[in-house]
């Protein structure tokens, strides 16, 4: 199968002025990936509707963020078709971002200033200073814009680094182990924020995850990726926001670790 991916070069005159694209879905059909001989990704089929939000999980190797990374484009596949999708059904080129495990923040840029990266160059600064002082105040660090990196707490440096993928209106926001380096108070308190987040502003979200209640807790939707092959695609269906320690979200746990560890496939 020959490998179709859309051009999603992101070059700064795309984005010269912030703008809500809307959030796409992704199609993806055949995805194969390898690295040598080693076959990472064999045969992926998955559809994620505009706005949903899903976390893909599975144990270390399972190709998980490199299914991310060829969504991203930091990728190529080895064959396969991914398509990208807009609101009247015709193919588009979404604005994507995402953010890592570490906030790879600039040290020599004020709080302010490394959010309006996310911005490219070209940008009026009126505007940047508008939009970075709305997405600040959107992760709870509108107090902290003149500040440097060096003086916030991990878990200030991780919303910095969602404020800076959030600037630009994502139509599709990749997450890889956001919040894996947080302890476990400041995580909880992540969650609901990027809940919050997810909600209010309605971009396509695909979270990777070793963590199966951060999962089931986000997400509408998990999948699980054994071996580079789908093992179990399983909705969540319960209301955001949703409140830790739920038995029942606590029984779909146990159907996801099960599906890990190898007594449930799907």
């Amino acid at each position: 199968m020959s490998v179709t991916i859309l051009d999603r070069a992101r070059t700064d005159a795309e984005h010269a002025v912030p703008r809500a694209v809307g959030a796409a879905a992704i199609h993806i059909r055949g995805l194969e990936k390898s690295f040598g001989n080693n076959r990472v990704l064999r045969g992926i089929d998955l559809d994620i509707p505009a706005g949903q939000f899903v976390a893909v999980i599975g144990k270390s190797g399972c190709g998980k963020s490199t299914l991310l990374r060829i969504l991203m484009g930091l990728e190529e596949p080895g064959a396969g078709h991914l398509r990208f999708e807009a609101s009247d059904l015709s193919d588009t080129q979404p604005n994507t971002r995402i953010v890592f495990q570490e906030p790879r923040l600039l040290p020599w840029l004020s709080v302010a200033d490394n959010v309006a990266v996310g911005l490219g160059e070209g940008v009026p600064q009126e505007v940047s200073r508008k939009e970075t002082a709305s997405v600040l105040s959107e992760v709870q660090l509108a107090e902290k814009t003149g500040e440097w990196p060096s003086s916030l707490s991990g878990g200030q440096k991780q919303r910095v680094a969602l404020a800076r993928a959030l600037v630009s209106k994502p139509g599709i926001l990749a997450l890889d182990e956001p919040l894996g380096a947080l302890d476990a108070l400041t995580r909880i308190s992540m969650q609901e924020l990027l809940n919050r987040v997810w909600r209010e502003l309605g971009f396509t979200a695909v979270l990777v995850t070793h963590d199966v209640s951060e999962a089931v807790h986000l997400a509408d939707r998990v999948v699980v990726l054994d071996e580079g092959r789908i093992a179990l695609d399983l909705d969540i269906p319960y209301p955001h926001p949703r409140r830790h320690g739920n038995p029942a979200l606590a029984e779909l746990e146990g159907q996801l670790l099960g599906a890990i560890l190898g007594g449930a496939r799907g």
